[in-house]
């Protein structure tokens, strides 16, 4: 449902960010993990962090009124999410993921800039900083493990025995797809800097006999090997069309006949308006890439059938940030 405009609810959309940035400088300061020691006034919360009482008494009291903290008497306390979400070191938390976007946010303030123009605002380049490339690679990492058992529970991958995952990263989807089914063995592809930080996630898990690496570049790259099931998650929205075609025909060749092809993604309905996280996401890669953007369930449906895949179908999965499943079968070559 559409919502209903007026002047408030629009000021209150054009001051967001001020919620936005208040929660990033307290995932910045480490504010959550300094209390999750216990209750503690803003004193001896500003002594832990090396910062002036009156800011941190400000910032404190703000996320209490966002409903991040509580207060009693002068004493502040992590509410139930924020010790589960923003502590570092809590098995859910996203603290990674809320500083890539904290470092996304210089782009978005020129949006218009990039609307003009036509062309990126960031590049490759900003991975090089220490800091933004261990919150991105962090943040994917942790964003996945909240998903991916959920997904490998939804997807009923039979008998399979060999998977690919392409662009895996970490190979975080790879590993809970071995989890959950004992049979399978899977290969994680993507460019060699991976590498380290995939083997060592394999390891923690102990599936190092199970999960290989397969140092690739997606685009200029052929595949190696024959796979009864290949999984792309995230990866085309920072493609062009034509590069998702390829990209899809590589892995198709790879597939064997009967295999399924399984796509997840930030998939927007075929009238390209929503749902709101997928059109917002084709901004944000807008800002970030030469050509990359949501697609429509109808766009993967067509790229799919182009490569050899039939049976497709939407598959009831519905992620967190609205991404999707579409899944088909590799037809006689």
């Amino acid at each position: 449902m559409k919502p209903t405009w007026h002047a408030g609810s629009l000021l209150q959309l054009a001051g967001s960010y001020w919620q936005t940035f208040t929660l990033h400088a307290g995932v910045k300061l480490r504010l959550f993990t300094v209390l999750s020691e216990g209750a503690l006034t803003a004193p001896e919360v500003a002594a832990r962090i090396g910062a002036p009482v009156r800011s941190v008494a400000t910032l404190l009291q703000a996320l209490c009124a966002m409903g991040l903290l509580d207060k009693q008497a002068d004493r502040f306390t992590l509410v139930d999410a924020a010790r589960r979400y923003l502590v570092e070191g809590a098995e859910a938390y996203i603290g990674h993921m809320i500083m890539h976007h904290h470092h996304l946010s210089g782009a978005w303030a020129r949006l218009d800039e990039a609307i003009r123009t036509g062309a990126p605002l960031r590049t490759g380049a900003s991975f090089k900083d220490p800091e933004q490339r261990e919150a991105f690679l962090m943040g994917m990492f942790n964003n996945a493990m909240l998903q991916a058992p959920a997904i490998a529970e939804a997807l009923d991958l039979g008998r399979r025995a060999k998977l690919l995952d392409l662009g895996g990263g970490p190979g975080t989807y790879a590993i809970h797809f071995c989890l959950k089914n004992p049979q399978l063995e899977a290969v994680v592809a993507d460019l060699p800097t991976t590498r380290p930080f995939a083997e060592s996630t394999v390891a923690r898990f102990g599936l190092s006999r199970r999960i290989g690496f397969d140092a690739v570049d997606i685009l200029s790259d052929d595949l190696d090997g024959h796979y009864d099931v290949v999984w792309l998650s995230h990866l085309l929205h920072a493609l062009g069309p034509d590069e998702c075609r390829q990209v899809i025909a590589k892995a198709a060749a790879v597939l064997e006949p009967g295999g399924t092809f399984i796509i997840h993604e930030f998939i927007l309905n075929d009238s390209m308006d929503g749902p709101l996280f997928p059109a917002l996401f084709s901004l944000n890669m807008l800002l970030g890439t030469a050509q990359g953007q949501s697609y429509s369930e109808s766009q993967l449906r067509t790229m799919l059938a182009e490569a050899g895949i039939g049976q497709i179908r939407r598959e009831p999965y519905c992620g967190p940030t609205e991404s999707g499943i579409i899944s088909g079968i590799r037809e006689s070559k």
